[in-house]
């Protein structure tokens, strides 16, 4: 997260009015939620999990056990269990 001094986006009529409620803070102003991405969009890792988990689920119609996946993937039994029973 990056800082920007008040002084430099907002009107100096924003910023007295702001300091009515807080002076010499640090805080913090939310995006819209229409502006939002959910985790992992931006760096593509939510593709990358996507792709594992189709994987996971595609050995295990194969017939891969969920232990074998688990030992093959580095994850957790009951993790493998939550990927191959969902939908």
């Amino acid at each position: 997260m990056n800082y920007v001094k008040a002084t430099a986006v907002l009107p100096e009529k924003l910023i007295v009015e702001i300091q009515k409620y807080v002076q010499g803070e640090t805080i913090y102003i939310p995006k819209p939620e229409k502006t939002h991405h959910k985790w992992g969009t931006c760096s593509g890792s939510r593709d990358l999990i996507d792709d594992r988990n189709a994987s996971i689920r595609s050995a295990f119609k194969d017939g891969h056990t969920i232990h074998q996946l688990a030992e093959e993937h580095f994850l957790s039994v009951e993790t493998i269990k939550k990927i191959v029973y969902s939908k």
